[in-house]
């Protein structure tokens, strides 16, 4: 099993939407999603999605 992490720091539904659908375009399987919040702030000032894939598959460089 191959893992990806990509990390962001535009936390809007737009951004982690195109990133999800792009990396999952690429054969990457989406796991979930971990938000760092911002100290005094109820948003996120950080994103981490998790993708996983096959060892055995064709792995994309970004």
């Amino acid at each position: 099993m191959r893992y990806k992490v990509v990390e962001t720091s535009e936390v809007t539904d737009d951004n982690l939407e195109t990133l999800i659908n792009q990396w999952t375009g690429q054969g990457w399987r989406y796991d979930s999603v971990k938000f760092a919040m911002r100290e005094g702030n109820r948003r996120p000032g950080m994103a981490f999605i998790f993708f996983t894939r096959e060892e055995t598959d064709q792995v994309t460089s970004a």
